[in-house]
């Protein structure tokens, strides 16, 4: 999720307004020279100036707001495993073995996830368990054979099937009929992680330069040539480029910009509960999704409040009041929070593909880029960080099980391809309802 294009002040964000934020670094200024230039200050562009600077290599890393300013400061923060197109279009994608290799790095995600919470320790109130739920018998029965699925073909035994009756005991809501509950999936606060990776970069020797828009790239098409990235006051010169911006890159990359659609996505959280009719709510703390195309999500906060997100604009634009909206839904699935009322609701973008793979890959020799997460960030920017530094650092054989995925432009061009997925979602959107 990046950031919207209305105004969002930081009192709308439950993250930015309860979260004590450390010194801004300063702007670009001057002319600065670096083994690496990263452009986009989340989570992807964070993890990898983090892992290349244990590698001893001099990363200067481009922001132009602040530090979480995009997805990695605004999204539910959920941590789940796999990729949003789903393993069965992974292997008609790429094959059977790179669609395992796929599988396999978004284990060790999120394993390096929870690793580097401990290692540097980062306070993001990280809780694991996560439940993805049905609400009719066709969910019932995809969710009981991705179960099967991943038992038998991938041998994942974190996951296990939930009854209904067990599952009215761990979510207090008549709405959900069965469920898939994942123990090393979790949920946590997504801006202090950030603002903890950041932290942990500053300490390696990263050199972070907020408030500094990129408005030219002059990209090196010679293995030996050097980037340049200019800002408003300075550039930075370097031998690798990584572009990590997502849907926030606008079109300094048009050839980017046309493998990506920005969709919004709205988030609210009620007041503080308190810690008992908030426990009541989700008995297990798991974070909850279903398994609509547009999909409900939720989970409780570390404040007790019940943090919700279940609706999108495929239009680019929000058109409605999304406390209002967001309090009916959250009353459809707790009607018992009927008399709360939302202290807090934002949104941000979704960067998502026309396969809803991950966008991975080169723009030259030594010029990678990172995008098109649809939904999955949290995990997958952590370890896209850490294949790209590898691939810098000369073992670019994990990445490039990513950059062999076939990515498309959107169809319809720039004029059109935005109402061409408004009407494409509004027939998931019917799946859904039927």
């Amino acid at each position: 999720m990046s950031a919207p294009e209305s105004n969002d002040p930081a009192s709308s964000n439950y993250y930015y307004a309860t979260t004590r934020p450390p010194p801004a670094h300063a702007p670009l200024a001057g002319d600065v020279r670096a083994d690496v230039c990263i452009v986009g200050g989340g989570i992807s562009g964070l993890s990898a100036a983090l892992h290349l600077a244990e590698r001893g290599y001099a990363v200067a890393l481009l922001e132009a707001e602040f530090l979480g300013f995009g997805g990695s400061g605004r999204s539910g923060g959920q941590t789940i495993f796999g990729y949003a197109s789903g393993q069965e279009k992974l292997k008609k994608i790429v094959g059977a073995v790179d669609a395992r290799r796929m599988w396999d790095i978004s284990l060790e995600g999120m394993a390096l996830l929870r690793d580097l919470i401990a290692k540097h320790r980062i306070d993001c109130d990280y809780v694991a368990g996560h439940l993805h739920v049905g609400v009719k018998p066709r969910h019932d029965a995809e969710l009981a054979a991705e179960c099967e699925t991943l038992h038998d073909e991938y041998g994942y035994r974190s996951v296990r099937s939930v009854p209904h009756d067990e599952l009215r005991t761990l979510v207090a809501s008549a709405r959900y009929t069965t469920g898939l509950y994942d123990s090393a999936s979790g949920h946590l606060n997504p801006y202090k992680y950030t603002l903890g990776l950041g932290a942990a970069a500053t300490r390696a020797g990263v050199r972070i330069f907020e408030h500094s828009p990129v408005t030219k790239l002059e990209i090196a098409k010679d293995a030996n040539g050097e980037h340049v990235a200019h800002a408003a006051n300075g550039s930075v010169r370097a031998r690798h480029l990584l572009i990590a911006g997502n849907a926030l890159l606008g079109n300094l990359v048009p050839e980017l910009a046309r493998k990506l659609m920005a969709v919004g996505t709205y988030i609210a959280t009620t007041g503080v509960l308190g810690e008992s009719r908030a426990a009541a709510l989700i008995t297990n703390n798991a974070a909850v999704a279903d398994i609509n195309w547009v999909l409900d999500y939720f989970r409780r906060s570390a404040d007790h409040r019940l943090l919700f997100g279940g609706r999108v604009s495929y239009s680019g634009v929000d058109p409605f009041d999304s406390a209002r909206v967001l309090r009916g839904r959250i009353q459809r699935v707790f009607p018992q929070l009927a008399d709360t009322k939302i202290e807090y609701a934002w949104g941000g973008f979704v960067d998502i593909t026309p396969n809803r793979a991950p966008h991975f890959g080169r723009l030259a020799p030594n010029a990678y880029f990172l995008q098109g997460f649809s939904g999955h960030g949290m995990v997958l920017t952590g370890i896209a960080g850490k294949l790209v530094a590898e691939a810098i650092a000369g073992t670019a054989e994990r990445f490039d099980v990513f950059a062999r995925i076939p990515h498309h432009d959107f169809p319809g061009g720039a004029l059109f391809r935005r109402p061409a997925l408004v009407l494409a979602m509004l027939w998931f959107r019917l799946k859904d309802l039927l």
